[in-house]
């Protein structure tokens, strides 16, 4: 876990900042979840790497607790009680801190941020869509390039296995091992469950399915998969998915994977993860899972989503030399020539403020030049020099930081000069 020094969480805020925009821009409501969960809720459909890995203890009441891995089963329960009258679709955000023990490395934190979008209601491939646009369009508008997805579909293995009899536990452990890319170890484990040797032929195949022409892949993937009727059905999920966004106009950058797997053992359609070129971590990923909100007791519910790694991007973007886009600086020092002048410099400093202008006042009683040099040291854009000379003429010094350059102005127009040199 980290301090967050002041250049460390403006990048963070500026990641979560964009992240709320757009979730106001495609009409998501935000809503906060505890950090602290019941262990049983949390630990339900997460993979036993996670659930190994979450911060659990047992409160003063005895019962079982844990600081919330992911956010997904927190808004599944929400879902499933509070909002289950609720009108769909429903679409949620929710912004935050999340917990796993995990080895710190590059890009990976034991305390870690995520923005998260949640659609429910719809197992339609639009909503699909949407998550994926939406995610392109987040990492566009903060400003990163040569990002791409890499997409799969969960159904397709799951329901080969499926008609090969394998249960649900094994299932899980061939996904978790797709996941760390242990192919060999998959074909093993599904070998050892007694599958058929067309099955082992047909997992092979698939692993090695993958690239970036889309649809001449789920060509393929159709031909290896033609005897497995409902996995079949996944890939033209997953084509449909696809050729609604190329129809869209959206441009996407995808890589499609048949062998593709991700850690959590909820989903059931559609998944994807986000990557830069040079960066081997996901920035974000998500996917379907239609059966979550029945496990916390509510109504089948449909739904897809995507979580954002805020940490990640942050990297992404330090790595790709973005720098944040932020309004022109209008930020203000006022500094008391005098100390009887002390109070008509907060008093300018609450005018200033008053009219949504970032003010600080130097409070330290340094000279005028320590004071401008400390204020151009820290990057302030404006000093405001009070003086009692000026004052006799209800005027101050306004000084443009990066210029070196001052003059005197009435008071009266001191807030209009500023914000008309910023705009």
């Amino acid at each position: 876990m980290r301090d967050l020094l002041p250049v460390d969480a403006k990048r963070m805020r500026y990641v979560e900042q964009v992240s709320r925009e757009v979730s106001k821009l495609y009409g998501y409501d935000e809503i906060i979840t505890p950090v602290l969960e019941s262990y049983d809720l949390l630990a339900a459909k997460t993979s036993n790497e996670i659930r190994e890995r979450m911060y659990t203890f047992n409160d003063l009441g005895d019962r079982k607790v844990a600081l919330r891995p992911e956010f997904t089963a927190s808004v599944a329960r929400l879902v499933a009680t509070k909002l289950r009258n609720e009108p769909k679709p429903m679409r949620l955000f929710s912004v935050g801190s999340l917990y796993r023990y995990d080895e710190p490395q590059y890009g990976r934190f034991r305390e870690f941020w995520q923005a998260n979008y949640e659609l429910f209601g719809s197992a339609r491939p639009e909503a699909d869509a949407e998550i994926l646009i939406l995610t392109n369009n987040l990492l566009k508008k903060l400003g990163l390039q040569n990002f791409c997805f890499k997409i799969g579909h969960t159904g397709i293995l799951r329901e080969i296995l499926t008609q090969e009899g394998m249960d649900d536990e094994k299932q899980n452990s061939v996904r978790q091992l797709l996941d760390k890319k242990s192919w060999a170890d998959a074909l093993t484990v599904a070998s050892e469950a007694n599958v058929s040797q067309e099955c082992l032929a047909t997992l092979e195949s698939l692993f090695e399915t993958s690239g970036e022409d889309a649809f001449k892949v789920l060509e393929s993937v159709k031909e290896t998969v033609q005897d497995y009727e409902s996995a079949l059905a996944a890939v033209e999920n997953l084509w449909k998915i696809l050729e609604l966004i190329k129809d869209s106009g959206e441009q996407l950058e995808v890589l499609v994977e048949a062998g593709f797997a991700r850690g959590l053992e909820y989903y059931t359609g559609m998944i994807f993860e986000a990557y830069i070129p040079g960066l081997d971590i996901a920035l974000g990923g998500g996917g379907r899972y239609d059966k979550l909100i029945e496990l916390f007791g509510g109504e089948p519910i449909p739904a897809v989503g995507v979580a954002q790694g805020i940490d990640r991007i942050v990297l992404a973007l330090t790595k790709q030399e973005v720098t944040p886009k932020t309004a022109k600086d209008r930020s203000v020092v006022v500094i008391s020539v005098k100390d009887e002048s002390m109070a008509k410099a907060l008093e300018l400093s609450a005018m200033l403020r008053n009219r949504g202008l970032p003010v600080e006042v130097a409070v330290m009683g340094r000279s005028i030049s320590r004071a401008l040099a400390d204020a151009d040291r820290r990057g302030v854009a404006y000093a405001v020099i009070v003086g009692p000379k000026e004052l006799e003429e209800e005027k101050v010094v306004l000084r443009e930081m990066k210029k070196s350059t001052q003059r005197t102005v009435k008071i009266s127009n001191l807030t209009e000069e500023i914000l008309a040199n910023s705009a």
